[in-house]
C-alpha cells in the first residue's frame, strides 16, 4: 500500500470512529454504549449503503372524520380545524432502526393542510398515550429542508429522512403545530387509534410536556412512520376491520392481535424480520364504503404503496355479510363477491411480488345486529370460509375462525374471550388470533415460479 492509500485509509478509519462515537439526540451520554451496541445487534444500515431501503414501521388507515371524531372544543370551529394548535400523538412502531421518516395524510382534507413546525421524541418512560418527552430527544422533522410543509388536498407528504434511532415494539412521540389550522372541517384521521392524543392552543411543539391539554382518543394527519432498514427486512400489511382495528382492546395498550404477532415475531428464534403495520377500520367493507373507503378500493394507497411490503394478510368480510339483507339471494350474492374481492386483492398484490395469507372469518352467533335466526349469514360466513381454507388462491391460510371459535358451539366466539357484543375479542382473544399465525410464513425464502401470473 502506497503513502497516499494509507493516508486514506487513516481518515476514512477516523470517520468511521467518530460516528461510531456519536451519541444520538434521542439519547442521553449514559445511554451511548448500549445504543451502540444495540444498533450493532440490529445491523442498521447508513444512509447511503447498498441493500437497504425503507420499511413502513407503523401505520394507521386514512378516514374521513366523523363529526362526533372532530377534535373536540374550542379545536373544531364552524369551518376550520386545529387553529394555532400543538398535536401530540404517541405511535407504537414494530420495526427499528437509525433513521426514520414520517408521512402525513390530508387524504379526506378538504382544504390545503399546512403544517407549521413538526417533531419527534421518545415518550416518557416509554410509555404510549402519555403527554409527556424524555427530555433531550426531542428533534425537528423537515420537508425538503423546510419546517413547513403544505399538502394539498387529497396527497400526502414524505419528511425528510432524519438520524433518530428507533427499538422495534417501542412508542415513538410525534408532535404537529398548525398555525393557521385547516380551513375546512373535512379532516383526514384514524377514530380508532386505542391511543390517547394531546390538543394545546399554541406553539408547543419543543415542550416536554403539555400540562392542561385536552385529551382525544384518536389519531389526525400522522398515517405513517417508516424506517431505513436492511433488504431482508419487509413489512407485512393487515387489511381488516375492527377485529384488527382492535375493538376490545386496552387502550394505550397496543394489545390488538397484530400488535401482538410483532411480539411474537421478536421474541422467536430464527431470521424472521417482518414489520406488522396495520391497515384496519372499524366498520370497513371489503365491497362498499362505509367507515372509510371499500378495502379493493383502498387496497393501492394502504397496501400497495406502502415501503417494503411484500406480505398481506386479508382479514376482512364480516361486516360485508353482516350488513346485507338476511336473505337467501342476497347473502348468495354477498358472500359471490366477497369471494370475487378476495380474488382481485389477490391478483393485484401478486403482480408485485405480495404474497398474500387469508383468514378465515370469525364467528358472530348471538351477535344483535349481524346473526339472523335463520342462519342465512352464517351460511355465507361458512361459504366464504371454505374458499378460503380450500381454494388454492391464497399463498396460505390464518384460520382464526378455528382459533376463536366456541368448540360446543362454532356458530359463536368462546365465552371467555367475547368482548361481550358476540363479535368482537378481548385483549386474551386477540393474543389467541396472533396464536394462530405460524412464524414460518414470515420467513424469506424465494417466490415459486410463474408467482404473479394470476
Amino acid at each position: 500500500m502506497n503513502r497516499r492509500s494509507s493516508l486514506i485509509s487513516l481518515i476514512a478509519a477516523g470517520a468511521l470512529l467518530a460516528s461510531l462515537a456519536a451519541v444520538s439526540p434521542a439519547l442521553g451520554a449514559a445511554e451511548a454504549a448500549g445504543a451502540g451496541e444495540a444498533a450493532a445487534a440490529d445491523h442498521a444500515p447508513g444512509p447511503h449503503e447498498r441493500n437497504a431501503h425503507w420499511v413502513a414501521a407503523w401505520t394507521s388507515m386514512p378516514q374521513l372524520t366523523e363529526p362526533s371524531n372532530m377534535p373536540p372544543a374550542p379545536f373544531t370551529q364552524a369551518d376550520s380545524v386545529l387553529a394555532d394548535t400543538t398535536l401530540r400523538q404517541t405511535v407504537h412502531v414494530s420495526a427499528g432502526g437509525d433513521h426514520i421518516r414520517l408521512r402525513f395524510s390530508n387524504a379526506f382534507g378538504g382544504a390545503v393542510l399546512p403544517l407549521t413546525k413538526v417533531s419527534v421524541a421518545l415518550p416518557l418512560d416509554g410509555r404510549a398515550g402519555t403527554g409527556a418527552v424524555r427530555e433531550g430527544t426531542t428533534r425537528r422533522v423537515t420537508f425538503g429542508g423546510a419546517s413547513s410543509v403544505t399538502v394539498p388536498a387529497g396527497a400526502q407528504a414524505v419528511s425528510d429522512p432524519l438520524d433518530f434511532r428507533v427499538e422495534p415494539g417501542t412508542n415513538l412521540t410525534a408532535t404537529v403545530y398548525l398555525a393557521t389550522g385547516q380551513a375546512s372541517t373535512a379532516l383526514t384521521s384514524h377514530p380508532g387509534s386505542r391511543t390517547t392524543s394531546y390538543l394545546r392552543s399554541g406553539d408547543h411543539v419543543e415542550d416536554a410536556d403539555l400540562p392542561g391539554a385536552t385529551t382525544t382518543d384518536h389519531w389526525y394527519l400522522l398515517s405513517g412512520v417508516e424506517v431505513w432498514s436492511r433488504s431482508s427486512t419487509s413489512a407485512t400489511a393487515v387489511l381488516g376491520d375492527s377485529l384488527t382495528d382492535g375493538r376490545g382492546s386496552t387502550t394505550n395498550g397496543n394489545d390488538r392481535w397484530p400488535d401482538v404477532l410483532q411480539q411474537r415475531m421478536a421474541a422467536g428464534t430464527g431470521p424472521v424480520r417482518t414489520s406488522v403495520v396495520n391497515q384496519a377500520a372499524g366498520g370497513n367493507r371489503l365491497l362498499n364504503d362505509g367507515l372509510g373507503p371499500n378495502g379493493l378500493a383502498r387496497l393501492d394507497r394502504d397496501v400497495l404503496a406502502q415501503s417494503g411490503v411484500d406480505r398481506l394478510i386479508v382479514f376482512e368480510g364480516v361486516n360485508d355479510i353482516g350488513t346485507a339483507a338476511a336473505n337467501p339471494a342476497a347473502q348468495k350474492r354477498t358472500a359471490d363477491d366477497v369471494i370475487a374481492a378476495y380474488d382481485q386483492i389477490i391478483t393485484r398484490a401478486h403482480a408485485l411480488g405480495i404474497r398474500v395469507y387469508g383468514a378465515t372469518l370469525t364467528p358472530f352467533g348471538g351477535n344483535t345486529g349481524y346473526d339472523d335466526p335463520d342462519g342465512y349469514r352464517e351460511g355465507s360466513r361458512q361459504t366464504v370460509n371454505a374458499w378460503i381454507r380450500t381454494s388454492g388462491r391464497f399463498d396460505d391460510v390464518l384460520d382464526f375462525d378455528r382459533a376463536a371459535r366456541d368448540p360446543q358451539n362454532p356458530r359463536a366466539l368462546r365465552d371467555s374471550w367475547d368482548v361481550g357484543d358476540h363479535l368482537h375479542l378481548n385483549p386474551a382473544g386477540y393474543r389467541a388470533l396472533a396464536g394462530a399465525v405460524p412464524a414460518r410464513l414470515f420467513r424469506q425464502t424465494p417466490l415459486p415460479a410463474g408467482f404473479g401470473y394470476n
